[in-house]
């Protein structure tokens, strides 16, 4: 893929599930790149593993670092470091703002960083990694799906504000993907999410179709499609439907 090959790359969240996957396949595809992940153990294997950089850290503070360590280019970012954030309207402020961060403003930190020079040379792609909780909701997780939500929106807002000027912008959404995370969903997780689960690298493929074809809105799961369109056509049967799931989840958890 010309767009790939050769490309200097930063995938954040990269120890392990989707991002190592997405680091797998950058790399494959001819591509530099820096991994990234809070992890140190886990930043040093993956990129052990691929002869590439690894930048260990919080996402929101190694975009300089990985760049300087790319030699002063980012072609292709990838904010893909996520936290799953299980609970209600009563999780404590803590959680709130630690979804808040990583999920939202560690993407805006990393845009602030790059944007500049992506507009000065006229090309740079920035990929999120979303979740369909992004698009629809995740019952159980309150902070994870407002975040995402708005991790949806900052996406879409760089992407109709940018494009004329050379940024390409892409939102991965997938339902379940066969990660710590997805075991971090709990019995929420096993009843919503388990059922039609991928592996990582369903994921990294559906992102690479999106490339090539140009397209914002990724979707491992077709089926997530559907499910958009219907929960904008009629919104009041699209909640009564999910809070039919919410009300199962509850009796199975008493």
């Amino acid at each position: 893929m010309g767009t790939v090959q050769g490309a200097n790359v930063v995938v954040t969240g990269a120890g392990g599930g989707i991002g190592a996957a997405l680091a797998r396949r950058f790399t494959a595809e001819g591509a530099r790149v820096a991994v990234n992940d809070i992890d140190p153990g886990r930043t040093k294997a993956v990129a052990d593993e691929l002869g590439a950089l690894a930048v260990p850290g919080d996402a929101s503070a190694i975009v300089e670092e990985a760049r300087e360590a790319l030699g002063g280019t980012v072609d292709i970012y990838c904010a893909n470091a996520g936290l799953a954030s299980p609970g209600d309207v009563f999780a404590d402020e803590e959680v709130w703002a630690s979804a808040w961060d990583v999920n939202v403003m560690a993407h805006v930190r990393a845009v602030r960083t790059l944007l500049p020079d992506w507009l000065e040379r006229g090309s740079g792609r920035f990929v999120s990694t979303v979740s369909a909780a992004g698009l629809l909701t995740m019952i159980g997780a309150a902070p994870y799906s407002v975040t995402k939500h708005g991790a949806v929106a900052f996406a879409e807002w760089l992407s109709l504000t940018y494009r004329h000027r050379g940024l390409k912008v892409h939102a991965v959404c997938p339902q379940g993907v066969r990660t710590d995370m997805l075991t971090a969903a709990g019995s929420a997780g096993e009843l919503v999410l388990t059922p039609s689960a991928i592996e990582p690298e369903d994921v990294a493929d559906a992102l690479f179709e999106g490339i090539e074809a140009d397209r914002f809105l990724i979707l491992p799961h077709p089926e997530v499609a559907g499910y958009y369109q219907g929960r904008a056509g009629d919104p009041d049967r699209w909640l009564s439907t999910m809070n039919h799931i919410q009300q199962k989840w509850e009796d199975t958890a008493r």
